[in-house]
């Protein structure tokens, strides 16, 4: 699944005027989709923006731990980055 796939997938959470998921590496998607499966049972769950800044994951939402979720992103990318070489 694309970063735009997973947006209009999970559309219906994205807050209005945001851009949602920036993040075009694969097993992000794949993560954040699983996450979001669970999150979406939250009635205060909205997300805005995920993305990368100054080489960190940075996860805008509401209803959720976005500490562990950025944690999570960044050691996916890490290791995505690491067996790519």
């Amino acid at each position: 699944m694309t970063s735009n796939e997973f947006n209009k997938k999970w559309g219906k959470y994205l807050e209005e005027g945001h851009y949602g998921l920036d993040i075009h590496v694969a097993p992000v998607t794949e993560f954040l989709d699983k996450e979001f499966q669970h999150l979406s049972m939250k009635s205060d769950f909205m997300y805005s923006q995920i993305k990368l800044k100054f080489g960190k994951a940075r996860m805008y939402a509401q209803g959720c731990d976005t500490l562990s979720i950025e944690e999570e992103i960044d050691r996916i990318i890490k290791k995505y980055y690491s067996e790519s070489m």
